[in-house]
């Protein structure tokens, strides 16, 4: 695949790729910034709308929060480091050619991101199964009928918003590690 992809694109110039490197940066903040966004809005009304005088006997639900907020922390994280991109490549179109960045520091830029892309995505990913499979379970261990006389087993919505927050935050670090891999398969 990578010798398909050598030989579909052109080695790039210097400023062919910076054009590049600034649109695509720019694609990945706002797509990542949207889907951040929501995924926080979504695992604030999570957090904040749980009724705390109710002790919830659900704590996978508690650990699924808990990776959905470092999953957001690091898709802040990730959102500043595509526009340190954006800044990067406006350094490399610069007529004057001391501002103009190594290459060495833009693939360390491309590297940096997508780690940060990857361990967040993993993180999503486990808090939105260990979430789905707690709902799952809890909808399972109970015959239909029977949550309603029992509140302790009704799947609040609440639950639900969690497993959109981790979904959401698979898309951002997605969106961040597929344009931080593409740029790095054209430099090299």
């Amino acid at each position: 695949m990578s010798e398909l992809l050598q030989t579909s694109l052109p080695t790039p110039t210097k400023q062919r790729f910076a054009a590049t490197f600034r649109v695509v940066s720019r694609f990945s903040f706002w797509i990542q910034l949207a889907l951040a966004s929501t995924s926080g809005i979504a695992l604030t009304f999570a957090v904040f709308s749980r009724s705390l005088s109710v002790a919830t006997e659900n704590a996978a639900i508690g650990l699924s929060i808990f990776l959905a907020v470092v999953g957001v922390l690091l898709a802040v994280f990730r959102i500043f480091w595509a526009f340190r991109g954006r800044v990067l490549a406006r350094r490399l179109q610069s007529p004057e050619r001391e501002l103009h960045p190594r290459k060495e520091e833009v693939i360390q830029v491309l590297k940096i991101g997508l780690i940060a892309s990857f361990i967040g995505m993993l993180l999503a990913f486990i808090a939105s199964e260990v979430s789905a499979i707690s709902i799952l379970s809890q909808a399972l261990a109970v015959p239909q009928g029977v949550a309603v006389y029992q509140q302790g087993n009704v799947i609040r919505s609440l639950d639900i918003l969690v497993i959109l927050a981790n979904v959401n935050l698979i898309g951002t670090h997605l969106v961040g590690s597929l344009s931080s891999l593409g740029l790095l398969e054209w430099i090299d």
